[in-house]
């Protein structure tokens, strides 16, 4: 590939990344909920439904790629808004779960609806092969990146 047009490439995926970035998708909230506080209430959601109820916070630190400081106030916030809660493994006392109330089931479980919703609705304006394309895509970008760091 010659200079120019890798130069021309370089500056459509500059233009594409920013854009992308601040597409009006990424500051949806649900119920008041920030971006970071609903990817918390999913993670421990899946963590559920893999037939798990409670996980540890430095588990959902290394799902969710983040500093354990970092979730913990989240997961302080979240309790305070009554999504969380904190509970310790009666045989072992320094072992501390996280699980979701009734509430932080409901509004992650909202928030996981309207999220397919808005892929199923690019999927639709896409159509399923460019769909499939993207994804591998996207999944082929983060290697790369996730690969050289």
């Amino acid at each position: 590939m010659d200079k120019d047009n890798q130069q021309e490439i370089i500056q459509q995926l500059k233009s594409s990344f920013t854009r992308f970035a601040k597409a009006e998708w990424r500051q949806k909230s649900v119920r008041g909920l920030n971006r970071s506080e609903l990817r918390l209430l999913f993670c421990i959601m899946a963590n559920t439904d893999e037939g798990n109820p409670k996980i540890k916070v430095s588990e959902i630190s290394k799902r969710l790629l983040v500093t354990t400081p970092t979730v913990t106030q989240l997961i302080k916030k979240l309790i305070a808004d009554g999504l969380v809660e904190r509970t310790v493994d009666p045989d072992d006392r320094r072992a501390v779960g996280i699980e979701l109330t009734p509430k932080g089931e409901e509004i992650a479980k909202e928030a996981d609806e309207l999220f397919n919703q808005h892929l199923g609705g690019l999927i639709e304006h896409l159509g399923e092969e460019q769909s499939r394309i993207l994804a591998e895509l996207l999944s082929k970008a983060y290697n790369y990146y996730n690969e050289r760091d």
